[in-house]
């Protein structure tokens, strides 16, 4: 990186901090401090929520996540637009009229307080985990940018997250957001334009197009149904719908977002506009990583992505000469792959269908053959090192970035992805924050003390959990690709907690014991299914869901029976 890039990169830092102090300024209340006074409009509300959903991974990790997998990740999100409109019509008015701080304060009004406090430590685990990636996600740059211990970046950028969060609460979280997100777009339209930019001038756009579509590369639907398919149609609408629901609906994180609405018409715009925009937004990141495996068929890729892991074995003297050896041919094997990519294209131009086919099948030997160095590679660097991290899906992008992008670029693109970052762990714990005190502290500690006494109590509570995330960030190196492990994560807990509030909303006479139960043996059963099963996360947010609200159904109609049994048993005596 030249000056200018560190320039761009720490001014946006610095700004965000010292912006998200100032905005924030002034909250003395719990109100002001956590809802922000109820005063947001739909367009602030609209960027919170997405830049909330949108960190840091998503702009790191899923670029990588195109370019090994294709474009079927979009699938992930099309039960979001139903979500919103369900969100819409049920969730927000309900909250904002019975004027909560968080969404599990409405469960003790319905069902009773074990359930509230149950469905609140679910999220706090949940939530206070993922807090730990969105850390992890920018701390990889400067790791290898500077050479920097990574468990200390994730502590620079966790403490410049605690400083403006616990200083301004939700109003700074909402407003530097705001920020956050023009930085965010700004620095990946510059990203695609450099990639499109740089594909050979004989390629044209639609060329690229083609070679990704022939290459297997957009698979954006999948409509197969197969329990152990991670990305399907089906997944992603009913998997999908269902942890959409959970997270928008019962996850803190977002539900104080739209809490701070100033009315029930600005929190169901925010949301709805987030079904529409959210999906076109994923695809064009994605899009982004298709192009970028375009781009990397005319010029020679690294044979694995992770310069750190790369420099260590090409320095070992044992493994060294043998991953060397591997280079050589990648290279030989890429140069083939070139040939017979431009071979494709003039194929496609000529309409030559059979040999389109000819040279698909030549393409597909080409990439089994790569797939076989990358993984020949792998297992070098296991043999040199049994701790080294193998899964390169994370850099792929940021090698781009650091490798081909102009001076100034470089700096704004990863501006981007920390301001990605800071914008979604802000929420996070500031969300985790509320939650503890609101759900916890004054609920069960002590529930009369002064505002002031609760909001000191609420910013020494983001600072404990930012500390928290910092340290859950450490074993972050261990989870493969982050977009998938964050929502895995997710799905762990989604569907359990959805399955709560769904009894809570629609089964008026289920009680309080019967969902608690039901909900810790829902939760037991899921993590089962992760440990044992190869079922697709996704379809864990259907399972728990269901699982909660059959079990909390059966619970209610056995004690009932029994009550039944006993008073008849009463009644003859």
């Amino acid at each position: 990186m030249r000056q200018l890039d560190w320039i761009i990169l720490c001014g946006t830092l610095l700004f965000i901090v010292v912006y998200g102090v100032w905005k924030g300024r002034g909250s003395k209340d719990m109100k002001g401090y956590i809802l922000s006074n109820k005063d947001m409009k739909w367009y602030t509300i609209t960027v919170s929520i997405m830049a909330t959903q949108a960190s840091a991974i998503t702009f790191l990790s899923t670029p990588g996540q195109a370019y090994i997998d294709g474009m079927r990740f979009i699938q992930f999100y099309l039960g979001l637009p139903i979500a919103m409109v369900v969100l819409s019509i049920t969730a927000v008015p309900l909250y904002h009229k019975l004027k909560v701080y968080t969404a599990y304060e409405f469960l003790e009004t319905r069902l009773d307080l074990k359930t509230r406090t149950l469905a609140a430590l679910l999220f706090l685990v949940q939530r206070g985990l993922a807090a730990g990636l969105t850390i992890y996600a920018p701390s990889i740059i400067l790791s290898m940018l500077l050479g920097w211990n990574v468990y200390w970046t994730n502590v620079i950028i966790g403490v410049l997250v605690i400083i403006y969060t616990t200083s301004g609460g939700a109003k700074a979280v909402g407003w530097t957001q705001f920020q956050q997100m023009i930085i965010i777009t700004l620095g990946m339209l510059g990203a695609f334009y450099m990639i499109m930019y740089l594909i050979p001038d004989n390629v044209s756009v639609m060329d690229s197009i083609k070679v990704a579509g022939k290459m297997g590369k957009l698979n954006a639907i999948d409509f197969s149904f197969d329990l152990n398919n991670k990305y399907s149609f089906w997944s992603g609408v009913l998997g999908g719908f269902f942890l959409q629901l959970a997270y928008f609906g019962t996850d803190q994180s977002q539900v104080q977002r739209y809490l701070t609405g100033e009315s029930v018409k600005q929190s169901r715009l925010a949301l709805l506009i987030n079904g529409i925009v959210k999906i076109p937004m994923q695809f064009s990141i994605l899009f982004i990583g298709v192009m970028l495996f375009v781009f990397y068929q005319f010029t020679t890729p690294p044979l694995f992505f992770n310069p750190v892991e790369t420099n260590k074995i090409v320095k070992s003297e044992q493994h060294g000469p043998d991953y060397k050896a591997l280079q050589d041919e990648f290279k030989l094997v890429q140069a083939v792959k070139k040939k017979e990519v431009y071979d494709l294209i003039d194929a496609m131009r000529n309409n030559d269908n059979v040999k389109v086919k000819s040279i698909q099948t030549k393409l597909d030997l080409s990439e089994s053959k790569i797939a076989s160095l990358r993984k020949d590679a792998k297992s070098l660097m296991m043999k040199n090192d049994k701790n080294s991290d193998t899964n390169d899906t994370n850099y792929i992008f940021l090698n781009f970035v650091l490798n081909f992008l102009p001076v100034g670029l470089i700096g704004l693109v990863l501006a981007a992805i920390f301001s990605a970052s800071m914008s979604s762990t802000s929420s996070e714990i500031n969300s985790l924050a509320t939650t503890t005190v609101v759900d916890m502290y004054k609920r069960l500690f002590k529930k009369e003390a002064s505002e002031k006494h609760y909001v000191f109590i609420t910013k020494g509570a983001t600072v404990l959990w930012g500390m928290l995330a910092i340290l859950f960030a450490q074993f972050a190196n261990k989870m493969g690709s982050l977009i998938e492990a964050v929502n895995i994560l997710g799905s762990l807990f989604y569907g359990t907690i959805l399955g709560i509030f769904l009894v809570a909303f629609y089964f008026k006479k289920a009680s309080g014991t019967a969902t608690f139960y039901g909900a810790i043996i829902s939760e037991i059963i899921v993590v089962l299914c992760f440990i044992f099963t190869g079922i697709s996360f996704l379809w864990y947010n259907v399972i728990g869901c269901l699982l909660v609200i059959i079990l909390a159904v059966i619970i209610d109609t056995i004690f009932l029976n029994s009550k039944r049994i006993e008073s008849n048993h009463a009644s003859l005596k």
